[in-house]
């Protein structure tokens, strides 16, 4: 690559102002207590779906940005493109239109429409791809083809942040819990797409030497979890997740399994029950991810009062149902591939009623 010309450092240094002026602009996303009937057991939702681009994805798009800007990768003239399945293609076309430079985001074609439409209303282009596989090697093909800068954010997420704070979402959510009941958390529960939040969160936890400890959500096809407990990085699936932003057919570069405590399986079922009736819940829609989060965070809370403990589990909110009208919480949808979701809907309405949370899948 070559050297940063003088015009490119001042226009670097101007890209860096904008991003970081929106940062100051935007206040820090809510801490919700969520209405749990197990006694002595409080759930939080860390509500990241008020970021300005509506999602978890616009912490690292930021993060990416900035790490791309300060290493030189970004000039005045350069294309961005990334890999996604959609809330960070959202997030980054935000940023992409913020410093005047044009974005491509490779994705499924099974990308919901929302996000597609989301990411052309931020000035963005979207190359749909058949195979979900293909997008590393399609957005290298482009990289090439326009002589722009491939983000990666599959393998820088987990450096691009800062985890030992400046405020990232593991010292918001630990300064937002300090006045409550239970002010360290027992348990932070994150799904992993990158698996950059996973790993800001569990380094910040052992940095600052806290009890807390991390446990990882992961839906169906997903190889995240067979190589998380066989301790490989080899682990692939043979299909995608249906959960739209975590769960990937690969173990990515930024999972950082040595800082997770535990992880469950989340079936789709449960994922998109949970995100339902958590809608149910708060009065409005959320998004499938947060639905394994909670089901998972549920699933811990049965633990810990089996166990007679009490305390404290945060969880994201990690962007709205909105961008699913036509896939969660289309019941044709879901019959379509065969998901009852009425079994898991039953199993969180019997914890309503009996303050135990016992599905039987």
């Amino acid at each position: 690559m070559p050297k940063t010309s003088t015009d490119d450092r001042a226009w670097i240094s101007e890209a860096v102002r904008r991003v970081e002026a929106d940062a100051n602009r935007s206040a820090d996303t809510h801490l919700h207590a969520f209405p749990l009937a197990v006694d002595g057991i409080d759930l939080y939702l860390k509500d990241e779906s008020v970021h300005p681009t509506g999602s978890l994805k616009h912490r690292l798009a930021r993060s990416l940005f900035l790490y791309a800007l300060c290493n030189g990768w970004l000039s005045h003239d350069s294309t961005v493109i990334e890999a996604s399945s959609g809330s960070t293609a959202v997030s980054e076309a935000y940023f992409a239109r913020l410093i005047g430079l044009p974005f491509v985001a490779v994705m499924p074609a099974s990308t919901s429409p929302e996000k597609i439409a989301l990411i052309e209303f931020y000035g963005g282009h979207c190359h749909l791809v058949d195979d979900p596989a293909t997008v590393y090697d399609e957005a290298r093909r482009l990289e090439a083809e326009t002589g722009g800068h491939y983000m990666d954010q599959f393998t820088y997420a987990e450096r691009a942040t800062d985890w030992r704070g400046n405020n990232n979402i593991a010292e918001s959510i630990f300064e937002q819990m300090s006045a409550e009941p239970h002010p360290c958390p027992s348990w932070i529960v994150v799904g992993a797409g990158t698996g950059g939040t996973s790993a800001t969160i569990g380094r910040y936890v052992r940095y600052r030497r806290f009890d807390t400890r991390i446990l990882v959500a992961d839906p169906e096809n997903s190889a995240f979890l067979d190589g998380w407990a066989q301790d490989t990085s080899a682990a692939t699936t043979a299909a995608p997740s249906r959960i739209e932003g975590i769960g990937r057919m690969r173990i990515e570069p930024s999972f950082v399994g040595g800082v997770v405590d535990d992880m469950l399986r989340v079936p789709d079922a449960a994922s998109i029950a949970a995100a339902r009736w958590v809608s149910d819940q708060l009065g409005r829609p959320v998004g499938g991810s947060t639905g394994t989060n909670v089901w998972a965070s549920l699933l811990v809370a049965e633990r810990m009062r089996a166990a007679g403990e009490s305390g404290s589990i945060v969880t994201l909110l990690c962007d709205g149902g909105e961008r699913y009208r036509h896939t969660y919480f289309d019941d044709a949808w879901l019959d379509a591939r065969g998901i009852d979701v009425a079994p898991s809907l039953a199993a969180l309405d019997d914890l309503g009623r009996t303050g135990r949370f016992g599905p039987a899948s």
